[in-house]
């Protein structure tokens, strides 16, 4: 029995997972809006008719919060607070039957690429014309802007190909249109991702596209900052660094996950580069474009890792001074080619040595801070959080970087989506502090 009315037509979003998810449900939420839905994104209030949850596939703790999540709004229908609850995404898209057998409750369990048969449930239409519009979850000045989807590298420990399939190029035609779109909507900075943006290109252009891609982006009237999120080391496109050297709102900024230090677990991993190869290119890349911030992530116990594995990566991360860096506990992923191998490393273990790698990266960051105090640098304002004004400069991206607080004026608010320069006076390990200039 119902406990509540409900608002007929009135769709909550739930996402769950990386930036690339986030991407998804804006386009979603647009062709919903579209076919006269109200939609809302993680709504405050349990009152929408219908909940629709994108998940998240890719390592344990992200499939257990996606798991968590359904039932939640599996117990959510049985008290009539919701009336319907759909799934989607990657874990939808890879245990799809499991999840129908133990989770019936829900309305219905859909892929990665199954948008248009979620709309045919809901008795909407998948509008073509609307390809490239999104509602933006994000604060209206930035957004997350996918160029391609998919992966055809043969990671062994990464089951994306599974949920995402091969790689997909976006045109480029299409992406500045997109682009452009964003601008005239208020947006400022663009956080490229996909997959794998190294190999943009190579599937409808017969080549590596990043770099004319990012010249034709960095002349969209209104994008500021441009970010690049998710570069493949083995086969880098060099003539990315010298776009980016040359274009002020390319930021000097570069994801790319390394996954270790040591030669022997890259090889067992199936990176396709050695670890000597890979200093060689982190020298290249600081050398090409001076000031850089190196983003990358890390895996901790993937089977076979020695204590002498270990300690390799350690003595290299210790070198290579990364201004931002993450670490993952390995997780054993079925239908990867790593399952194979015996999870060899305890739990305890892994977890172990990921605490010392941040501890190494805490000390790197809080160094590289100390250098940025009495400089003046380039903010880009997010929130309002108490006493605080918190933005970022163009060496981080929202959520997982570090930020800048200056004390809050009068209207915070108005600095809210803008530029100012600011003084920074003192900084901790992730926090930089400072004042207007």
């Amino acid at each position: 029995m119902k406990t509540k009315t409900l608002k007929k037509n009135k769709v909550n979003v739930v996402t769950l997972g990386c930036s690339k998810n986030i991407f998804d449900s804006e386009v979603m939420m647009a062709q919903l809006k579209a076919n006269k839905f109200t939609v809302e994104h993680e709504a405050q209030q349990d009152d929408s008719e219908i909940v629709i949850i994108n998940t998240c596939g890719f390592i344990d703790n992200a499939k257990q919060e996606s798991i968590e999540t359904i039932i939640r709004y599996a117990n959510a229908k049985a008290e009539g607070l919701v009336d319907k609850v759909y799934v989607t995404g990657c874990l939808s898209e890879r245990y799809r039957e499991e999840l129908e057998t133990d989770i019936p409750e829900i309305n219905g369990y859909f892929g990665t690429r199954e948008l248009p048969r979620l709309l045919k449930t809901l008795k909407a239409d998948y509008k073509k014309e609307l390809v490239g519009e999104r509602l933006l979850t994000t604060p209206s000045h930035y957004a997350y802007f996918k160029i391609a989807e998919g992966c055809d590298r043969p990671c062994a420990f990464c089951a994306i190909p599974l949920m995402r399939g091969k790689h997909v190029s976006t045109p480029i035609d299409t992406l500045v249109n997109n682009a452009k779109s964003l601008a005239d909507k208020g947006v400022k900075e663009l956080m490229l991702i996909a997959q794998d943006l190294t190999f943009y290109g190579l599937d409808i252009y017969k080549k590596r596209a990043l770099a004319e891609l990012l010249e034709k982006l960095s002349d969209v009237d209104g994008i500021e900052w441009m970010k690049l999120h998710y570069a493949f080391p083995s086969g880098f496109p060099m003539d990315v660094l010298d776009v980016m050297r040359e274009h002020s709102n390319i930021c000097n900024y570069l994801d790319m996950p390394l996954q270790h230090g040591s030669s022997k677990m890259l090889k067992a991993m199936k990176r396709g580069i050695t670890r000597e190869k890979t200093e060689d290119l982190i020298h290249t890349i600081r050398e090409k474009v001076p000031g850089i911030a190196l983003r990358t992530t890390l895996i901790s116990g993937f089977p076979g890792e020695t204590e002498a594995d270990f300690q390799e990566m350690y003595d290299w991360v210790e070198r290579s001074r990364f201004e931002r860096l993450g670490i993952f506990n390995y997780s054993h992923e079925e239908n990867t080619s790593a399952f194979a191998l015996e999870d060899d490393v305890p739990a305890e273990v892994k977890q172990e040595r990921a605490d010392i790698i941040m501890e190494l990266q805490s000390g790197i960051s809080h160094e590289l801070n100390q250098e940025k105090i009495g400089k003046t640098l380039k903010v880009l304002f997010d929130k309002h959080e108490g006493d605080f004004l918190i933005g970022r400069t163009e060496f981080d991206s929202p959520e997982v970087d570090n930020e800048v607080l200056i004390p809050a004026p009068a209207d915070p608010k108005l600095l809210i989506g803008t530029f100012a320069n600011v003084k920074i006076n003192s900084a901790d390990h992730y926090d930089l502090f400072g004042d207007l200039v």
